[in-house]
């Protein structure tokens, strides 16, 4: 159980946001707000549960905060919804289709005698609701706030610094075992027997688990990968900072995290904006196609076992009890494909003797799927990779020097956290804040080209006046 530190950092965390706010930039305060809220708050079961809302947890409430800062300094600056009419109807969808799960689903459900699942009732249809709006509010404050390109460098300098940062605590578990949260805030908070990996341990330090810190360190290295890449002075210091990144992700033994690394990390150094945009448009088509596929049978899962075992049994072995599950949770949400099964696990499958649940739900798409169905499963993952092809609309209408090179390795970072959600539930506010401000900048451009467009007939210059000019620190 969580101890008395555990809630008085969350307790507190109001304070630290308004002292952020008070004292840096917005886009500054709202980046490092958001980041150190992720990674020094204590993880769940911590959070306060009050009733009729959702938990306030490191997530929520750090998104709350911020909102609150933001509007009462700043106010908004455009409409809550997005610009495009997909966006508005995606987004919408994404609050308010637990109200139609939970129509769907008044209804107990019973497995053998032992176990009676209650239907669901119009305070779920409020609480998940309420949920869906906590989640997405990252999103909301950096489409609003983070929409240029200084501020898109200093979302991958924050990142790049934090990244370094935790690379300390983080180093220390992979020689103690991850010991952090257990002594600070009095509990660990997933698997213990988890954290081994390839010989050592595995480290977690206040994250839910250590695919999340390796996937974090993944997104660190790429932001500094991306820095040394760009920046014209300082050069030997991120060129340090990228290995020294580098070498920290191979020793957090995150196999997935590591292979995302090798991927990307080349495409940043090597490729310009054009190419990295056609990169993150095809893995975000993957990730979203994963459970299309899956549905039809045509994901090649006996060479992905197969190639698993060729790296390490263990790790084909997690393979093959993922994908069982997912079959077998794929065909308990084709029960109810179009809305989903909702909350209290009546998405799950148990044991008609013992009751026992029977299956896990690893990654995100299963979770929703099962939860909310085809149509919530859409409305999140289409909205979270949709700024990455508005984007690609915007640069096919310009010279590649008129956009802003930070939008490549942000956009690479965004696929690839979608990528992640197939086999892990990883999306965290660091997700939404990357979409968020794709999503700002994406629709800043399209507005400034609709202008031109009007103002060429009277002979004004049709140039793109928004063109990228470097922000050195």
């Amino acid at each position: 159980m969580p101890n008395i530190l555990a809630n008085l950092m969350l307790a507190v965390w109001p304070v630290v946001t308004v002292i952020l706010f008070r004292r840096l930039s917005l886009p500054q305060a709202l980046v490092i707000c958001l980041v150190s809220g992720f990674l020094i708050l204590p993880p769940p079961p911590a959070a306060f549960d009050f009733p009729l809302l959702p938990p306030l947890d490191k997530h929520s409430i750090p998104a709350l905060t911020a909102l609150m800062m933001a509007i009462a300094t700043y106010g908004l600056r455009k409409s809550v919804l997005p610009d495009t009419l997909l966006g508005k109807a995606l987004m919408l969808i994404f609050i308010f289709s637990p109200i139609a799960t939970v129509i769907t689903n008044t209804e107990p459900v019973r497995w053998g005698d032992v176990l009676h699942l209650p239907g669901l009732l119009v305070t779920d249809a409020i609480a998940l609701t309420l949920t869906q709006i906590l989640i997405f509010i990252p999103f909301v404050l950096a489409r609003q706030y983070l929409v240029e390109a200084a501020s898109q460098r200093m979302v991958l300098v924050v990142l790049m610094w934090a990244g370094f940062a935790y690379s300390f605590p983080a180093l220390l578990e992979t020689r103690l075992s991850p010991q952090l949260n257990i002594w600070i805030y009095g509990y660990f908070q997933h698997d213990f027997a988890q954290t081994m990996r390839f010989g050592g341990w595995r480290p977690t330090v206040f994250l839910y688990h250590g695919i999340w810190l390796a996937f974090f360190g993944m997104m660190a290295l790429t932001a500094a990968a991306a820095l040394f890449k760009f920046e014209k002075k300082r050069k030997l210091m991120y060129a340090g900072l990228t290995l020294w990144l580098g070498a920290s992700l191979v020793l957090y033994k995150s196999l997935g995290a590591m292979l995302f690394a090798a991927a990307l990390i080349p495409v940043v150094l090597l490729f310009g904006v054009r190419a990295q945009l056609k990169v993150a448009a095809l893995v975000a088509l993957l990730a979203i196609g994963y459970p299309m596929l899956k549905a039809v049978d045509m994901i090649p899962s006996e060479r992905l076992l197969a190639a698993a075992a060729s790296i390490e049994t263990e790790r084909a072995n997690s393979l093959k009890f993922r994908f069982d599950n997912e079959d077998m949770l794929l065909e308990r949400a084709y029960e109810k494909p179009v809305f989903g099964w909702g909350s209290w696990g009546r998405n799950m499958i148990y044991n008609d003797i013992t009751g026992a649940i029977e299956t896990i739900t690893d990654g995100r798409w299963i979770i929703v799927m099962g939860k909310y169905g085809w149509l919530g499963f859409l409305a999140e993952f289409g909205l979270l990779v949709l700024p990455i092809f508005l984007l690609w609309r915007e640069m096919l209408a310009r010279k590649p020097d008129e956009i802003s090179p930070f939008v490549g390795p942000l956009t690479l970072m965004l696929a690839a956290n979608a990528a992640e959600l197939v086999p892990n539930a990883t999306l965290t506010p660091l997700t939404w804040l990357l979409s968020g401000a794709l999503m700002g900048y994406a629709e800043t451009l399209r507005r400034e080209r609709l202008r031109l467009r009007e103002d060429a007939p009277k002979g004004r210059n049709s140039r793109f006046a928004l063109k990228w000019r470097p922000v050195m620190e």
